[in-house]
């Protein structure tokens, strides 16, 4: 599927005929990003001695991640020194602690950057697939912080780590549809409550990957808005890829065994995607006069080292395009939806943007599914 935010012929330069110009509408801006984490970082290492693994094979997994650090949130230790796995209750309480704490600071540092306050925001939606909440997220934040209770507000739940570019979608839809009016994505994955803590291989790759991250973006369309210091993208084009022959290779289901929820992945996920880069990337750039080496700036989901080895390579990027990529995935981890806004965050940190330069954002997830978005600045 493809998806055209901006007016017909803008991707492009061809202007739109002036009998529709007024119909049309004004490709939406990403305005504003913020990231959190949570509290207490571990490296590798750490985590291993915390559970007492000894297993070489496990250990091995761990230890040759490409990760060094990421913040996770682990049970406490009992007087014996022992971290006890927890219940899936208590499980259901931690992912709402920390998607409360970290969604609000995600939500405030976003903001701050995008010049706005709680009181402009007019569209809210929020991305998890760490734990469930009725009412959802949205809500939750509505009530702790105290925002417009009239604010439009969307939850997205379980769609995994592609979720952040599918929110993205939405509301770069409303935005352009609510021309001058403020839209935020807030990814929050609190995945220190979705582990089933164990020193198998089958959990051990799950655990040696994920990490407690939030991060939002903000959109706004139409004209009128203060000029900034470093340009701001425009969004254009979506294009998804599902590959329903891999639907059960990542997974969160119930593990009979645990007693408890557990992501399971599939040693074969990152050829799988990286055997659909090629086609849902093609896709994204039909019509637009794009080639591949056209786009100045690759912000790629941080899904693990073999991922972005087989994504790097059936794209021909270069080691310095997903360096980002990698640097998250090293400082942090996976943390699922947002790892691509905190690739996005380091982009902007290093001040290298140009206008008209183009920039795709890719992120993977369950179905298997791999979600691409254009952007231009």
């Amino acid at each position: 599927m493809t998806t055209d935010i901006a007016p017909p012929g803008a991707l492009d330069g061809v202007r739109a005929p002036a009998t529709r110009r007024s119909q049309l509408p004004t490709a939406p801006r990403i305005v504003g990003v913020g990231t959190a984490v949570s509290a207490t970082s571990y490296s590798q290492r750490e985590v291993l001695d915390a559970f007492g693994i000894t297993d070489p094979k496990v250990r091995s997994v761990f230890l040759n991640s490409a990760i060094e650090r990421r913040n996770l949130t682990l049970p406490a230790e009992d007087a014996h020194g022992v971290r006890a796995p927890e219940s899936q209750g208590d499980l259901l309480d931690k992912h709402k602690a920390l998607a409360l704490e970290m969604g609000a600071e995600a939500l405030r540092v976003c903001l701050k950057s995008a010049g706005a306050e709680l009181a402009d925001l007019r569209h809210l939606c929020c991305v998890t697939s760490t734990g469930f909440l009725t009412p959802g997220l949205s809500a939750l934040l509505i009530r702790e912080l105290g925002i417009d209770r009239h604010c439009g507000r969307a939850d997205i739940v379980g769609m995994g780590c592609n979720a952040g570019l599918n929110a993205l979608s939405v509301e770069a839809g409303w935005a352009a549809s609510h021309p001058g009016e403020l839209a935020v994505v807030l990814c929050v994955e609190a995945c220190s409550a979705a582990y089933a803590m164990d020193s198998t291989m089958r959990t051990a790759v799950v655990n040696s990957l994920f990490g407690d991250g939030a991060a939002a973006v903000a959109l706004v369309a139409g004209e009128g808005r203060e000029p900034t210091a470093q340009p701001e993208p425009a969004v254009l084009k979506f294009a998804s890829c599902i590959i329903p022959d891999a639907v059960d290779a990542m997974r969160y289901d119930w593990d009979r065994a645990q007693g408890r929820f557990s992501f399971f992945l599939d040693p074969q996920i990152p050829y799988v995607v990286g055997a659909h880069a090629e086609i849902v990337v093609d896709r994204l750039l039909d019509g637009t006069g794009l080639r591949r080496s056209d786009i100045r700036h690759w912000l790629v989901h941080s899904g693990g080292k073999k991922v972005i080895d087989a994504v790097v390579v059936n794209l021909g990027l270069t080691r310095h395009d997903v360096r980002h990529t990698v640097g998250v995935l090293r400082d942090h981890g996976n943390v699922s939806s947002g790892s691509f806004l905190f690739s996005y965050e380091r982009l902007l940190e290093e001040g290298v943007t140009r206008p008209g330069e183009h920039g795709v954002l890719m992120t993977m997830g369950p179905g298997s599914t791999i979600e691409t978005a254009l952007i231009r600045w």
